[in-house]
């Protein structure tokens, strides 16, 4: 028989509660140096509570300790001659009125361990031009060297959407061959917005038109010679260009259209120049120091002194209470930005550690590499890593990178061992295919029995995918191809 008679029940759950404050520090951790520096300004104003902190030392450098590298590649390291890697914790707050309990041995994903998006979390945002360009180079490149290289083109472009740094120069800091730079550099033009990482206007408006199928040879000769449009020496026009006075008004038309300045039209604002939110310099010794941008650290503090007088002038329950919110509500932010910091800091020295063949040898020594990696050695949730490489630079020997470049595909190996790089398995993928003959054709599941007997653990369908990648024909049309007679 069922009853139906009303009873209380007693029930012990566990529920993480997202406060504003946490749902703030969130926010914090994602955005980068500029939103962080235009909120912080905001909340000066807003919060009696909070003040400037002018004139404060850095900390002193501290060297990280090597016992707590050795979980990963002590042989790469070995070969690379690489030493213990060293930190300057500058983010330190403790000083003058802002002697609060450090935060530094926190865990930072106490933040998200719900699960859900920041979109859920902290809402909806414009990204910015350079957020836009970073998603389509992540879906355009696989090959992590072209994804770094991506990385380098986004942030050295200028406000009006111009890349005038010379391939040759970014193929020597990056450490690999010009040709690989073009190539990038030549994709991303036709990326949206149309034209962008061109080296003048000439080439800018060029793009634009070869994505419209305009840029025939009258209409490079006019290209070549802006300088008489800029003149209106429509004479010297029609001689160069080889066309009646009609065809030419047409191809000015058309070049009017045109967008001469893509990088600034993406919400109507140009796009800032990336300022890195880590310094990376070598020591004589050949290590590494990283220290944070103090030009990019809002250092704000609490004014107890006017805390005591708000405190000693209030009367009523209300104004009370709202000493007691505002002291609050400025004690976490300052909490907030310190975490935000060392967070920071100790990922980007854990990406440095990982990846210090780069650093030294360039772009064809990028190691696998994904975000579990570096959680779990720093003990954080892969969502907090994901946050804080996001709008987050590094500025290197070898450029000024975005940390989220760093991070590659990585599959696992058959025995235990190393993991092997996507990109590799690429290659390897290519060179079976390149190796065929007409009568031993390699099909999807050959090709992984392969991979597998080398020590690549890869299913089949991860082959495909790899193989549609590339651009290589499935086994059937291979064995037509190959066995079709030569004309």
């Amino acid at each position: 028989m069922v009853s139906l008679a009303p009873r209380l029940d007693f029930r012990q759950t566990q529920q993480l509660v997202m406060t504003p404050q946490l749902r703030q520090a969130i926010k914090l951790l994602q955005s980068s140096n500029l939103e962080v520096s235009a909120f912080v300004e905001e909340e000066l104003e807003r919060n009696p509570m909070l003040e400037r902190e002018e004139g404060s030392a850095p900390a002193e450098p501290v060297q990280v300790e090597r016992d707590s590298f050795e979980a990963a590649s002590a042989t790469t390291m070995a070969e690379d001659g690489a030493g213990p890697l060293e930190a300057d914790w500058s983010s330190s707050y403790e000083s003058g009125d802002a002697l609060y309990p450090s935060s530094r041995g926190a865990r930072a994903d106490s933040w998200d361990e719900d699960g859900r998006s920041l979109e859920e979390i902290a809402g909806e945002r414009p990204r910015s031009l350079r957020e836009l360009l970073a998603e389509q180079a992540r879906l355009a490149f696989g090959d992590p060297k072209e994804r770094l290289i991506a990385g380098q083109l986004i942030a050295l472009l200028d406000g009006a959407g111009r890349l005038a740094v010379p391939d040759s120069a970014i193929a020597e800091a990056l450490g690999c061959e010009v040709g690989l730079v073009s190539g990038v550099r030549a994709r991303m033009q036709r990326f949206e917005p149309t034209g962008l990482f061109c080296a003048d206007l000439r080439e800018c408006l060029a793009v634009q038109l070869a994505e419209l199928n305009r840029l025939d040879p009258a209409m490079q000769a006019l290209l070549d010679n802006l300088d008489l449009l800029a003149r209106r020496d429509m004479a010297g026009l029609l001689r160069v260009c080889g066309v009646d006075a009609e065809d030419l008004s047409g191809m000015v038309a058309e070049i009017r259209r045109l967008n001469p300045k893509p990088g600034a039209s993406t919400d109507g604002e140009q796009a800032p120049l990336v300022v890195p939110d880590v310094l990376m310099r070598r020591l004589p010794d050949g290590t590494w120091l990283l220290e944070l941008n103090p030009e990019t650290l809002p250092r704000v503090l609490v004014n107890r002194g006017f805390h005591a007088t708000c405190q000693t002038g209030a009367r009523t329950k209300e104004e009370k209470a709202f000493v007691a919110e505002k002291l609050q509500a400025a004690n976490w932010l300052v909490r907030s930005l310190e975490q935000r910091a060392n967070t920071i800091l100790r990922v980007a020295a854990e990406i440095v550690r990982r990846q210090e063949g780069f650093f030294r040898h360039g772009v064809g020594h990028l190691r696998p590499l994904i975000l579990r990696d570096v959680a779990d050695e720093l003990g954080m949730h892969e969502s907090t890593v994901s946050r804080v490489t996001a709008n987050k630079y590094i500025a290197t020997p070898r450029g000024t990178l975005e940390l989220k470049y760093f991070f590659t595909t990585a599959i696992a190996g058959t025995r235990g061992g190393e993991s092997f790089s996507a990109e590799a398995i690429r290659h390897r993928i290519r060179d079976m295919v390149d190796a065929e003959t007409a009568a031993d054709i390699l099909s999807d599941d050959a090709i992984v029995e392969r991979l597998r007997a080398e020590g690549v653990d890869i299913a089949r369908r991860t082959v495909a995918k790899y193989r549609d990648a590339l651009k290589i024909p499935s086994s059937v049309q291979r064995k037509r191809e190959k066995s079709a007679p030569v004309l």
